[in-house]
């Protein structure tokens, strides 16, 4: 069985789409289609989600940024993962669904809804344990940052990551760091956890890191980071769906702190395995 899928979420249950051969990213997966708006995250003990409902919900409200008037079917968008994970051959999966601009008639569906897996390979440890260097994309940003857009995971793809930088950062013309191109983005000063606040799309796991610093009283702030303020830095991290909170010990060429993961993330990263390992669910 092929491990890059694509299904069409129809009345009658899911239907796979034909799929070209040497298909390696979602981009490439959903090339040629009206793209529209998106979530994308991973599955875990093979067929249960972190927070799926927060997913489709975010996904509900970037159609009605759009303007779209649309109804997302939560009920059969739910039974098309469970159904798509479940026979999936891999023990994990990297799960993306897609609420389309039109519908793609070229594959033979009018359906807008599709799901697309492919294999969910974790950042290898030793990347949590000696922490990831990053870059800026000072020319990348986001139209609509609260809406989960698919043209802008487009646009970042000329921002590609490499043996020497793991992701790129988007600034505001103030040269506050906001996010990473899939990612975001934290930075510890004086002991404080902070993360931009507004012109950042609201991360699913982002959301989950805040709740638990908080719970951790670890103090938060929502005021970005300035670049200018990168050498005061102890700690820097960023989070998302498939990376969990990843350390970044240099950012450009500034090594950050003492170019090792530091304490808070570390402890943040700690509760957030045990609030995984409680909270996963399937999805009906």
């Amino acid at each position: 069985m092929e491990t890059v899928q694509l299904f069409a979420v129809e009345m009658d249950g899911i239907r796979p789409l034909p799929v070209a051969d040497n298909v390696a990213s979602f981009d490439q997966l959903y090339e040629g289609l009206d793209l529209g708006v998106y979530s994308a995250l991973r599955t875990f003990e093979h067929n249960k989600f972190l927070y799926l409902e927060h997913h489709i919900e975010r996904t509900r409200r970037s159609m009605a940024l759009l303007g779209w008037t649309e109804v997302l079917d939560e009920t059969r968008l739910r039974q098309g993962l469970h159904e798509a994970c479940t026979q999936y051959p891999q023990p994990e999966a990297r799960v993306r669904f897609d609420f389309l601009a039109a519908p793609p008639y070229h594959l033979g569906t009018d359906s807008r809804l599709l799901i697309g897996l492919m294999p969910f390979m974790p950042p290898p440890p030793e990347l949590y344990e000696r922490g990831v260097h990053v870059g800026f994309a000072p020319d990348l940003a986001r139209a609509n940052p609260l809406a989960k857009t698919a043209d802008f995971a487009q646009k970042r793809q000329v921002y590609k990551a490499n043996a020497d930088v793991y992701e790129y950062l988007l600034l505001s013309p103030a040269g506050e760091i906001l996010e990473g191109t899939s990612t975001n983005f934290y930075g510890v000063l004086d002991g404080v956890f902070h993360t931009a606040g507004t012109g950042v799309l609201a991360g699913i796991t982002r959301k989950i890191i805040l709740d638990l610093a908080a719970g951790l009283h670890i103090p938060v702030s929502l005021e970005p980071i300035h670049v200018a303020q990168i050498p005061q830095l102890s700690e820097a991290a960023l989070s998302g769906s498939s990376r969990a909170l990843l350390p970044v010990v240099q950012i450009g060429d500034q090594v950050v702190g003492n170019g090792r993961p530091g304490p808070i993330c570390q402890k943040i990263l700690a509760a957030y395995n045990q609030f995984v390992a409680q909270e996963i669910k399937t999805a009906i």
